[in-house]
């Protein structure tokens, strides 16, 4: 699908130049569109790149002929990609950042939970363009060990589809269709550790060598304990520590995350070449985006706690330029669900800026509007964001306020005392509006790994049942019922008009409710975040018509907000988000501009009382200067005579500056 350049660039020779703009301005000048020629165009333009982070991470003298390697492997990787792929790279360049329009809409799901399998997918193609999706993230679909796989992420193939979902040629086959619909499709790599069932780890734990060198493997647990003295834990309840022994090898091996998920070892240069051969087969399936899956924890490093380390994000911006030179259509997208101002470090920084990662959760937001929910007060979203340096301007954002995952509370300590909350009292208090512990709550959600230790947990459930929409259905109660609408549609609107890329999570768009049913799974009632992974209820969809079922309200109201959103420039992402202080608390504003001094300012109330807000500033921005402003949402023109504003709870506007 063609894009054009949503956000033309300003002054772009003054700014410093990412190799993506000089493959695209190469491409540009190049006449002849050999896809050859063009291949060593881009390796020679990258080349010095690559050669500065390789032996910032192994040694030249150590290791020049394993650089020798990787150069040859290069062309050998162009020349698996297929030829409609290579053509299609050529044409992304020429279209700019596509992933910054405000065309694009996405979808994060569950195959198995959707419609089954891949072909039930394809099935549901329809629906997912009548709601005005044309991005989907689908969790992993590749082989995993049988039970307790975490969700998909214990990987025991990179490319070969697990039976469950069907065959590698339906994965093609939906991907072929994915393109002639127009949409892009995002997959999972797993770059940090495999499965103890990997065909690596199967050798390793037969005694090869090789292999064991491609782990964190050690004799005894001297060096273990070592790491343990600064590692914290991922899983402290199901899973705590860091390593675990091996029987059949007597050894030990880094499992940061799970026992069943071994630790890749990319100290040693083998892992990352045949790693970039798994990615480079992954991507020439026909993906788009690819999720960096745990990108944070890719170097490990004794007296540190082995995340964030500058080594891993020259390994991340390795991987981007080697895979920019075999298929530059590709970009990647950084799981790394850590505090705002290393979360932005992703995108790369001095030399690696625009150069590792274009796309990055926006964890920050979405954890800042639920603390916003729950206190009815935007002041730690305010402070938060005032905190987070500026993105370079050819990368974003994805914005979402549910995923597959938990919700953790990761705000910065100095911020809360700065506004006098104490910080462990804070996060308890969460918990307990989140997690069943205040009755006067409606959120209907459970607690994620609990560590006694520190006092930490983080929270689940479906964004509907965290919202009371649960608890409203189940006592009959019209106002908790209409206020939990309210609030689904007011955040939704939020991430979609916050710049970059919105994802729905399936399910969020007809206000699914928690599935207890995971409880009576052994495979996954230990994990409490399969409580809002629910199957898609397709019995429901059937009757969205019905315009008086909530889902029915939620839908119909999310459609024409994406609706509104394609229809309208200023939702592309151009790194223009500014907020805006009203004088209350209950209130978040923020506005969107672009260069054809088009302006949308959104206006939000958290509370569940009316608020008014002061209006002589907002004319000040120009929303009056032709009349009264008109508001998108409502589409109705918006009349302030008393200089005050007045918001509705949970209400949101989306003025546009006429």
């Amino acid at each position: 699908m063609a894009q054009s350049h949503p956000c033309p660039p300003k002054n772009s020779w003054k700014s410093k130049m990412n190799q993506a703009k000089l493959h695209r301005l190469v491409s540009d000048q190049f006449k002849e569109k050999d896809s050859n020629a063009l291949f060593d165009l881009r390796l020679t333009t990258n080349l010095s790149l690559i050669q500065h982070l390789f032996f910032s991470l192994y040694a030249e003298e150590e290791h020049s002929e394993a650089f020798k390697k990787l150069l040859n492997q290069l062309p050998k990787l162009f020349a698996t990609r297929p030829d409609a792929l290579k053509k299609q790279d050529v044409q992304r360049l020429k279209d700019g950042n596509w992933y910054q329009s405000e065309k694009i809409m996405g979808m994060q799901l569950y195959v198995e939970h959707f419609n089954k399998d891949l072909k039930g997918l394809q099935q549901k193609i329809t629906y997912l363009k009548e709601l005005g999706i044309n991005f989907v993230h689908m969790m992993p679909i590749t082989t995993r060990p049988k039970g307790e796989s975490d969700g998909g992420y214990a990987v025991n193939s990179y490319h070969e589809v697990d039976k469950k979902y069907g065959t590698k040629e339906d994965l093609l086959e939906l991907t072929s269709e994915f393109r002639k619909q127009g949409i892009f499709l995002m997959l999972d790599f797993v770059v940090n550790h495999t499965s103890n069932e990997f065909s690596w780890a199967k050798k390793a734990m037969k005694g090869d060598k090789k292999y064991q060198g491609y782990y964190y493997t050690f004799e005894d647990d001297t060096i273990p304990k070592e790491y343990e003295k600064t590692l914290p834990e991922v899983f402290p309840e199901t899973s705590p520590g860091n390593f675990t022994h091996i029987p059949e090898m007597n050894k030990w091996v880094m499992t940061v995350f799970n026992t069943y998920q071994w630790d890749l070892n990319y100290n040693n240069p083998e892992v990352f070449m045949e790693m970039l051969a798994n990615l480079v087969k992954l991507v020439n399936m026909g993906v788009d985006v690819v999720r960096f899956d745990a990108l944070a924890f890719l170097w490990k490093k004794i007296g540190t706690i082995s995340q964030n380390l500058p080594e891993a994000h020259n390994l991340i911006a390795l991987f981007r330029m080697c895979l920019q030179v075999v298929a530059p259509g590709v970009v990647l997208l950084a799981e790394a669900i850590v505090a705002p101002t290393d979360i932005i470090k992703y995108f790369g920084e001095d030399q690696k800026e625009g150069n590792e990662c274009e796309i990055a959760y926006n964890a920050s937001l979405m954890a800042l509007l639920w603390n916003s929910i729950a206190t009815k007060k935007t002041q730690l979203l305010y402070k938060s964001w005032a905190h987070v340096p500026p993105k370079p301007k050819d990368c974003t954002w994805i914005n979402y306020i549910r995923c597959h995952d938990d919700i953790g509370l990761g705000y910065e300590n100095n911020l809360l005392y700065e506004l006098g909350l104490n910080p462990e009292m804070h996060r308890k208090f969460l918990l307990d509006y989140y997690c069943q512990r205040l009755d006067w709550s409606p959120a209907t959600g459970q607690v994620f790994m609990y560590n006694p230790k520190t006092g930490d947990g983080r929270i689940t459930g479906s964004a509907a049942s965290l919202l009371g929409l649960e608890k409203g259905l189940a006592q009959n109660d019209p106002e908790m019922i209409e206020g939990s609408i309210a609030k689904i549609i007011m955040l939704h609107g939020i991430t979609f008009a916050f710049g970059g890329i919105p994802l729905i999570y399936a399910g969020d768009e007809i206000g699914t409710l928690n599935d207890y049913s995971y409880l009576k799974d052994k495979s996954k009632k230990n994990d409490s975040r399969w409580l809002n992974r629910p199957m898609q209820d397709w019995d429901m969809i059937a009757k969205l018509d019905d315009e008086k079922r909530p889902q029915a309200k939620i839908f119909h109201a999310l459609q024409k907000l994406i609706r509104i959103r394609k229809e309208n420039p200023v939702f592309a992402d151009c790194n223009d988000v500014q907020l805006y202080h009203t004088g209350n608390d209950h209130i978040l504003v923020f506005e969107r501009s672009n260069s054809k001094k088009e302006g949308l300012l959104v206006i939000c109330n958290f509370d569940e009382n009316p608020q008014v807000i002061e209006t002589s500033w907002v004319k000040k921005l120009g929303y009056f200067a032709q009349g009264d402003p008109k508001d998108l949402v409502s589409n109705k023109k918006i009349e302030i005579n008393s200089g005050l504003l007045e918001v509705l709870p949970y209400q949101m506007f989306w003025l546009q500056r006429a």
